[in-house]
């Protein structure tokens, strides 16, 4: 029974095992390794430590789906769409750009619950707090070592994390990107930013006409949102939630401090965006070191091949677009180079 390997339990890594296991007829034992402490990668969901049910999405706050995709990636808006896990954004986000002809979606759990389908789906065995170190060959097979607890083989190894994570693996791995390759990663770069979730009492009233709303005149805060209202939940059981994203510029300034100090810096500036805003219960202070794409990896669409036998490669949004539409390019780019050596 071969053993794969999938680094990253984002969108990419994700559908990524559960395409593997709808079209690979022979048996694997498929493994996804995530070092976070959950699944979702840039899409996740951060919970109340009073109320599970009280949530916040982190990372990524809608789905966009141009005329293009929503013709070209059909199957898998239709599949999220039918399981009740994506449904049309109907809540109000000033200053949002629509052009012609796309459509928005919220997921209705949460953005993360898009990511728990398809480890489902996938069967896979998916450990958390797994943070690769080594990769190394040994007699036809990858060594993979981290963090804690012994190294592991693997017959095929498929890395969706960011690509500067990848860039800093040891092991037998570093001498295998060719020197080109290493240029082409080299040059992958994104933004940086930091996400707030502030979650409420049951009852807490947040009076505004908008579910979300684009901020253009604050050098903190780009963009807020009444997360429960953006994806229509209104209940007197749970309270609301609040999402604050920062502007890059603040990311970067900020990005080496301490997650206290930047979480009062927002707060500062919250108060002149929503002033006399009720305290929180509880906080959740996101850094997002590799946020969005700015520059995807040049000649290589989709994902890059590092090794042959045994089969290695790297995918995900460095090698795409930083959206869901990007990783399920990349995803479906992967299951491609892949199918010869499964």
């Amino acid at each position: 029974m071969a053993r794969v390997l999938i680094v990253g339990a984002g969108v990419t890594g994700s559908l990524c095992a559960a395409l593997l296991r709808r079209q690979t007829s022979r048996p694997l034992y498929l493994a996804v390794w995530d070092k976070a402490e959950d699944s979702g990668g840039r899409m996740t969901t951060a919970s109340s430590p009073h109320n599970p049910q009280c949530t916040a999405d982190l990372g990524a706050q809608y789905i966009t789906c141009t005329p293009h995709y929503a013709k070209k990636h059909q199957r898998f808006y239709d599949e999220l769409l039918a399981h009740g896990i994506l449904r049309p954004l109907t809540s109000p986000i000033e200053g949002m750009v629509m052009k012609e002809g796309d459509c928005n979606f919220v997921a209705t759990q949460g953005i993360s619950s898009i990511i728990k389908h398809y480890l489902k789906e996938s069967g896979a065995e998916v450990y958390f707090r797994h943070r690769v170190t080594q990769i190394n060959l040994r007699n036809d097979k990858w060594e993979v070592s981290k963090q804690t607890g012994p190294p592991e083989q693997f017959d095929l190894i498929v890395l969706t994390m960011p690509v500067p994570q990848i860039l800093q693996l040891q092991g037998d791995i570093a001498n295998l990107i060719s020197e080109c390759q290493r240029q082409q990663l080299e040059a992958v770069s994104y933004s940086s930013r930091y996400a707030l979730g502030l979650f409420y009492e049951a009852g807490t009233k947040i009076d505004v006409p908008w579910a979300g709303q684009y901020i253009t005149s604050n050098p903190c805060i780009r963009f807020v949102s009444i997360d429960n209202k953006k994806r229509n939940i209104e209940s007197s059981e749970i309270g609301p939630s609040l999402v604050i994203h920062t502007t890059v510029p603040f990311g970067v300034t900020y990005l080496e401090h301490s997650i206290e100090d930047v979480q009062e810096l927002i707060f500062q500036q919250l108060e002149n965006i929503l002033p006399g805003l009720p305290q929180p219960i509880a906080t959740k202070c996101q850094k997002w070191r590799h946020s969005q794409v700015t520059n995807a990896a040049a000649n290589c669409p989709g994902q890059m091949t590092l090794h042959h036998k045994p089969f290695l490669a790297c995918g995900g949004d460095g090698f795409t677009q930083s959206n869901f539409d990007g990783c399920i390019t990349s995803a479906l780019c992967i299951l491609e180079a892949l199918k010869n050596y499964i």
